[in-house]
């Protein structure tokens, strides 16, 4: 019966996000004129392997909204789908051609070096640690960490010693609790959803993630909310094959004409809640806005 009426509650919590965020279905034909206007231009040729397959196949999340989910009528939808339509419509003037496989952060760089998936689209962070097994596209999106905590909590970053906090195991939030507080105990899941699921049983004292997940969450819950601290804002970028230098000519040339044409911010606004968009809009390249990757190891990981 416990099992039961938790499964509601987590059900009910991620239908909740869903709603907070006002995950919208793209636009049809939104590529075409941005196809046709840079057709003249002499960009990187498609990669060979792709152009042979006659499609993409992209690894997304598909429990994370609003950046890779899976909607009420089955399809995968978010931001990062949209982009993966977008190199579909750029590839072959039909945003279909692409399939997409779900990922979770364990399982995303596998299906990359094993060649089950094309491209990593799955709200991967950007670290050396990562550079060293795949190559990373220029960033398409920056998120901040944050702490989500039941509303009676008083748990800050700085006092988590002795606390159980709850997130993805392989993450960047994996790595820092580790090598910055020794004396919290890590509780790690597949998804930030199974990791929701156990904060909201009491199995953890608070869940540690992107705000691009917790702030949905924080919205529509309203035993939960966000402590102030902010950490770890840190570029995502697409997940290349180790060495395979054409494609990431192709992805880079491609994500360049979407932040020129400001297409990022149009995707974004397409899928998130507009009571929640000015919080985001800063978080995506635009024409005055370059998104970088921290420069050394320390940056990326520095304590508190």
């Amino acid at each position: 019966m416990r099992r039961t009426a938790l499964a509601t509650v987590l059900v009910a919590c991620v239908a909740g996000a869903l709603a907070a965020w006002s995950l919208a279905a793209p636009a049809g034909g939104t590529g075409s004129s941005a196809v046709q206007a840079t057709a003249k231009k002499k960009l990187p040729p498609l990669p060979k392997e792709i152009k042979e397959k006659k499609k993409w196949t992209v690894g997304v999340k598909c429990d994370t909204p609003p950046f890779g989910y899976i909607d009420l009528k089955g399809q995968n939808a978010g931001y990062d789908v949209e982009i993966a339509r977008w190199f579909a419509q750029f590839a072959f003037g039909n945003r279909s051609r692409v399939s997409f496989e779900c990922v979770t952060t364990a399982t995303r760089i596998p299906a990359l070096t094993s060649g089950k998936i094309d491209l990593i689209l799955a709200t991967m962070t950007y670290t050396h640690l990562r550079e060293q097994t795949v190559d990373f596209s220029t960033p398409y999106y920056v998120a901040t960490g944050r702490l989500l905590v039941p509303n009676g909590s008083s748990l800050r970053v700085s006092n988590l010693a002795g606390k159980t906090i709850t997130t993805t195991g392989g993450s960047i939030y994996d790595r820092w609790i580790t090598k910055c507080f020794k004396d919290t105990k890590s509780l790690l899941f597949q998804s930030p959803s199974l990791a929701l699921a156990a904060l909201k049983e009491g199995r953890a004292d608070a869940e540690m993630f992107d705000d691009s997940f917790l702030l949905g969450v924080a919205t529509s819950d309203p035993s939960l909310r966000l402590t102030p601290d902010k950490f770890l804002k840190l570029p995502w970028g697409i997940g290349i094959a180790k060495g395979n230098t054409a494609m990431k000519k192709w992805v880079d040339s491609r994500l360049a004409i979407l932040k020129k044409k400001n297409e990022f911010l149009k995707i974004l606004k397409r899928n998130v809640n507009p009571t929640l968009f000015d919080a985001f809009k800063d978080n995506v390249p635009g024409p005055k806005r370059t998104l970088k990757y921290p420069a050394t190891e320390e940056l990326e990981l520095a304590c508190p």
